[in-house]
């Protein structure tokens, strides 16, 4: 059951749950696989979301290389709070941080999807020394789109899901039954506890008063890299442009025949990509070529 440490995640996701204490009263649940560079993914915002249903195909592929470890944030999934807490992306920046300190992790990769790559340059902004570098996919934090503004009204009905996560993808028969019920699941357990009412009020008012400022993200020096589906309806591809033309260290992938989720309708690509990059080959190759 949700809100408890009994809870198991759905099977149709394929993840090992695992539990650990943050804070007083605070037991974060995530999947911690494989062994090496310490890589933290960060889910998105979307309703009856959690870590595995942002990352489960990424997870066990890039667990042979480093070690993955994807939490669900305070406010989300199964994560269990120590009574009433503040949400927004500085406090869910906060936690992850809390998440890295239980572990035992000075330094860590960040590969955020939507609100969690919003969260993770945000977090690598006020907190450089802590992280090594950062992915972002179809990064939030920008004026909202019409499908963003759809996300402060979301309808939890089994329909309604699935109409909104056929938006998130091109080809919707990636959208299965079992996960828009895993999905469902979750989010009546949001709606139940006031949890969702509260994360989007949250993440509105940061959409207004914590927006990534242009002058703040002009200052990172850590490696970044931007990907984006050129068919995202959520968070549109200039989105990318915005920031790959500010951020000074960052680099970008454009992913044809792909929506909101890369990493999921561009499962390989991607996790090659988020491989490549973390290990530094990306880089290695474009300094050979300046080299050359």
């Amino acid at each position: 059951m949700l809100g408890t440490t009994g809870y198991r995640t759905d099977p149709y996701f394929g993840l090992r749950d695992s539990w650990l204490e943050t804070g007083p009263g605070e037991v974060t649940h995530l999947h911690d696989v494989g062994e090496g560079i310490p890589v933290v993914f960060l889910h998105g915002s979307g309703t009856g979301v959690s870590a595995a249903a942002n990352w489960w195909l990424t997870l066990p592929r890039l667990a042979e290389t480093v070690r993955s470890i994807a939490i669900d944030l305070i406010g989300f999934g199964a994560t269990i709070e120590a009574g009433p807490t503040a949400y927004g992306i500085r406090e869910w920046g906060a936690h992850t941080l809390r998440v890295l300190d239980a572990l035992g992790i000075d330094k860590a990769w960040l590969v955020g999807n939507s609100l969690g790559g919003w969260i993770a340059m945000q977090l690598a902004a006020d907190h450089p020394d802590r992280i090594l570098g950062v992915i972002s996919m179809g990064t939030g934090g920008s004026a909202p789109t019409a499908a963003i503004k759809a996300h402060a009204t979301p309808d939890t009905s089994y329909d309604g899901l699935r109409r909104s996560f056929e938006k998130f993808v091109t080809d919707p028969s990636l959208v299965v039954d079992t996960m828009v019920r895993a999905r469902q699941e979750v989010a009546a357990y949001e709606v139940e506890t006031g949890r969702l009412q509260r994360v989007i009020e949250a993440r509105e008012r940061d959409r207004a008063a914590l927006p990534l400022d242009d002058e703040v993200m002009s200052r990172l020096t850590m490696p970044v890299l931007l990907v984006h589906g050129l068919s995202d309806q959520v968070i549109p591809p200039s989105r990318t442009w915005e920031l790959v033309t500010v951020v000074p260290t960052a680099d970008a992938v454009l992913l044809r025949d792909c929506g909101h989720w890369s990493q999921i309708e561009r499962a390989d690509v991607f996790v090659n990509i988020v491989r490549e990059f973390v290990a530094g080959e990306w880089r290695q190759r474009r300094l050979g070529q300046h080299a050359s």
